[in-house]
């Protein structure tokens, strides 16, 4: 089993433990290598590198930046990141400033099927007022009684075609590369299964056409192992790395316990083909 987990989320973003909290948890399961990897935002990553450094876990500066790529929403991991690196710094902020207004239209239009005051109630569990988003909307919802889990409520609520649903243009594919591989970081495609299930999911066609376009544009990473993958899932993507000439990552993206497709560490180990990312790339 990898004891590496590079895919996380504190209550800077979207997660339920402070970067500590998360820190002490990954070191409890064993994790001796570990990125912390907030959507859009770096600020938990000092606070868990010292963490780290007390449990003498080795420990990876990342990011998970929203990316729209044609129609579809894309994330793209940034591992060994310099986080102030200033077009990195400006592009997440400029990432970060169209969340506010998507929740409230997001709570406008629950509010019109009879749900109201989401907006208000969502923002008790966003640490970060600026970070809002679907998830802390989803964690209210299950407060209020309309879900039993945060799960049910995406695909209820919050997902493509449903009522609490608003798109928003995020960063541009060829942007979020950039300021991770400016920064001097590696730019990982996190979690690709998910792309191919659900309205408006990717065929086959798609994501190999997205991963060419990632490739050309400099992208260098393929996350493999992930918890949303299924066994066979990790077969398919790293026989898409190896088309493709990426590196291999794994995370739990874990966001806390109890919501959460895994629990950190402890991950099934990569395919036989796979070029870990760590051998392939200084990571820091």
């Amino acid at each position: 089993m990898l004891d590496y987990d590079l895919h996380c989320h504190s209550n800077v973003s979207d997660g339920t433990l402070t970067p500590t909290e998360l820190v002490e948890r990954a070191a409890g399961r064993g994790v001796t290598m570990l990125a912390l990897t907030d959507h859009d935002d770096t600020d938990g990553l000092e606070e868990a590198r010292a963490a780290a450094l007390r449990h003498g876990m080795a420990f990876v500066n990342g990011v998970e930046i929203s990316v729209t790529w044609r129609k579809h929403t894309l994330h793209v991991v940034g591992l060994g990141i310099d986080p102030a690196y200033p077009p990195l710094v400006e592009g997440l902020q400029q990432v970060r400033g169209g969340r506010s207004a998507r929740a409230q239209q997001m709570s406008d239009e629950l509010a019109k099927i009879g749900i109201a005051g989401v907006f208000q109630g969502a923002l008790k569990y966003a640490r970060n007022p600026n970070m809002i988003g679907r998830t802390h909307f989803a964690r209210y919802l299950v407060e209020a009684g309309y879900c039993r889990d945060v799960k049910s409520v995406f695909n209820r609520y919050l997902v493509t075609g449903k009522p609490g649903y608003v798109p928003h243009q995020w960063a541009q594919l060829a942007e979020a590369i950039k300021w991770i591989r400016g920064s001097g970081g590696v730019a990982v495609l996190a979690h690709p299964g998910r792309y191919m299930v659900g309205k408006n999911s990717m065929g086959k066609k798609t994501m190999t056409e997205l991963l060419g376009e990632f490739v050309s544009l400099g992208g260098q990473a393929l996350e493999v192992v992930t918890g949303s993958h299924t066994t066979e899932q990790y077969g398919e993507f790293a026989r898409y790395a190896d088309q493709f000439n990426l590196s291999c990552s794994c995370g739990s993206d874990f966001h806390g316990p109890g919501e959460s497709y895994r629990d950190m560490g402890r991950l099934p180990d990569l395919p036989l083909r796979c070029r870990p990312v760590w051998q392939s790339h200084s990571l820091k």
